[in-house]
């Protein structure tokens, strides 16, 4: 069984207040792109829970920390699955603020549900991958939604970009969480992000921000340098996605990568 886990993007990003656990509360857009890894899962005659192996770009971690076969885990402790094979073609970047995996994490749950006629319901895989990541359940129905407290609460939301394009630049600049949050100011905005959303896309670049840039952007200019580039290229609306280090702008039309960035990942598609 193959399939081929997808990223998302943050259309705005609030951050509201700091919870009393330590954590912060924030209020975002996930919206999903055709920007995917490729998961793929089969039988095994082997005597291990499962059998991890990778391509791509390269994961530095022991399998048993990667969040795929914590997935994995959780099933086959709940529900005694068979021994299976697992491989992973990585190819959304890490630390780029995408989710990526994430999205690997719930496609295991929905795959492993599928393959070994588990009948979870819906709300059981969605609980499940809770306990993997606060993103983790979005990527379980796939479809655009208002995230809040963690961003872990959803709400859906009406909002379509197909026939826009997308360019996404992830540049080789690391951002921890500490790091984001440190210069960070907690603020209750004037407007809920779910009423900006609605407002023409021509009218976000002046309503809908993402409050880590200015965390970011003054230890990193390069960054602030790409979105600018990308509104000089004719974004209708352009931002950081997540606590970064990726950018991404939207287009009416096919925009190009530019040579100057041929050294980061960049990727373009139509939504």
């Amino acid at each position: 069984m193959l399939r081929f886990p997808n990223a998302k993007i943050n259309l705005g990003l609030n951050i509201v207040e700091k919870r009393s656990d330590g954590f912060h509360n924030i209020e975002t857009i996930f919206y999903p792109i055709p920007l995917t890894d490729g998961l793929e899962i089969a039988d095994s005659n082997k005597e291990t829970i499962y059998n991890f192996s990778s391509s791509g770009i390269p994961i530095k971690i022991d399998d048993k920390d990667n969040i795929v076969c914590k997935a994995f885990d959780l099933l086959y402790r709940k529900y005694n699955i068979p021994s299976t094979n697992i491989h992973l073609h990585k190819n959304i970047p890490f630390g780029a603020g995408l989710g990526g995996g994430s999205s690997d994490a719930a496609f295991m749950i929905k795959m492993l549900n599928e393959k070994y006629k588990l009948e979870l319901s819906f709300d059981e895989m969605k609980n499940l991958a809770g306990q993997l990541g606060s993103d983790c359940p979005f990527f379980i129905a796939n479809k655009p939604v208002f995230a809040e407290g963690k961003g872990d609460v959803f709400s859906e939301i009406l909002i379509d970009l197909s026939g826009y394009h997308i360019l996404l630049v992830k540049p080789n600049i690391h951002i921890s969480t500490p790091e984001a949050y440190s210069n960070v100011t907690p603020s209750q905005p004037n407007k809920s992000l779910k009423e900006l959303i609605t407002e023409p896309i021509q009218n976000w670049k002046n309503l809908i921000f993402n409050d880590f840039e200015n965390s970011i952007f003054p230890n990193h200019p390069k960054l602030e340098n790409i979105k600018n580039d990308l509104y000089n290229m004719g974004a209708v609306y352009a931002s950081m996605s997540g606590s970064g280090s990726s950018l991404f702008g939207i287009f009416k039309d096919e925009p190009m990568c530019p040579e100057i960035w041929s050294e980061y990942f960049c990727w373009k598609s139509r939504l």
